[in-house]
């Protein structure tokens, strides 16, 4: 979870600087020291600079900071939230959800969505369904209380997810279908979106048949969503089909097509760069596994991508005798 910054706010600062005008020396005010940082905004800047240590995988730095921040001001959920995301990307899964918990009792209305969301993730890295459900259920109602359907139509895809890469392809199918439908209540819907959630769902079941090994029925599926994605002429997610045709190919035992389609959807994605992993490893390139394996360990999100594809590395790496850490970046 990277916290973006914007260098804008400088340059505009730099700019209206350059354009004030200058006045008599005798006119300035005597210059004065500059007023100390507030807590709250000196414990924010702490969790910002622990983020981009997190971010390059220094989660021990990172922690040490959201805990610097926590003393100043101990009611702060960014860095309870934070520290518990940092523990997770360590494996220290329990330790984690101690701070996840915290950030929950600590979040405002308007974080509580992403307070329960980020605990779900927590127990998906343990493929832990049930509690990760528990917590995606609780923001989807709430968001759909609020009407907000966009939001909890993301919600039930996420959980939908996590159901299927856990292996429980039948709550899959049911959460799937829900988050369509409930994108659906929006009332001002437009007839692109409409057609976005029809994709989404023919995805959803290209990867749901092809893990039943029903391969027929995965390329019918598949081709259903190519068709969706040329008729609406929705460039913004063209990425994903090639991420689709090498996840169905993998689990048709079409490995060639796998490693070459893969790629095609951008290596940024643990999940993508750990399907390609297990395409060379069980097409017996295990040097190429191996690679692809640990290139997953330097990809530091905290999302239901990485609650899959990390663990899968550090296991499949282990099992292949190339050890469970990281490269050096480079």
């Amino acid at each position: 979870m990277k916290a973006k910054t914007c260098p804008c706010r400088a340059l505009v600062m730099l700019a209206l600087l350059g354009s004030s005008l200058c006045l008599p020396a005798q006119s300035q005010p005597p210059s004065q020291p500059a007023a100390a940082p507030q807590p709250a905004n000196e414990a924010m800047a702490l969790v910002k600079q622990g983020q981009d240590l997190s971010n390059a995988g220094k989660f021990d730095e990172a922690i040490a900071l959201y805990q610097k921040a926590l003393q100043l001001d101990p009611r702060l959920y960014d860095a309870e939230l934070y520290t518990g995301v940092a523990l997770d990307l360590q494996g220290k899964y329990a330790e984690a959800r101690q701070h996840l918990a915290k950030a929950i009792e600590l979040a405002s209305q308007t974080q509580t969505t992403q307070s329960f969301r980020v605990m779900a993730v927590s127990y998906a890295f343990e493929r832990n369904t049930g509690k990760a459900s528990e917590y995606e259920r609780r923001a989807f109602d709430l968001q759909s209380n609020w009407s907000k359907f966009d939001d909890a139509a993301g919600t039930a895809n996420e959980l939908a997810r996590i159901y299927l890469e856990s292996g429980d392809l039948d709550n899959a199918t049911q959460w799937y279908e829900k988050g369509q439908s409930t994108a659906l209540k929006k009332p001002d819907i437009t007839q692109a979106e409409k057609e976005l959630w029809n994709f989404r769902l023919e995805a959803a079941m290209a990867r749901i048949t092809a893990r039943r090994g029903q391969a027929d029925k995965a390329q019918q599926h598949l081709a259903a969503a190519k068709t969706m994605l040329d008729k609406a002429d929705n460039s913004g997610q063209m990425h994903f089909y090639p991420y689709l045709v090498g996840y169905v190919a993998l689990y048709g035992g079409d490995y060639k097509t796998a490693i070459a389609e893969l790629p095609k959807a951008g290596l940024e994605d643990p999940f993508v760069v750990s399907l390609l992993a297990q395409a060379y490893e069980k097409s017996g390139d295990k040097a190429h596994a191996i690679e692809y394996y640990q290139k997953v360990l330097t990809i530091n999100l905290h999302n239901p991508s990485n609650a899959f594809a990390r663990p899968l590395a550090k296991e499949r790496l282990a099992a292949l005798g190339a050890g469970a850490n990281a490269p050096a970046a480079k």
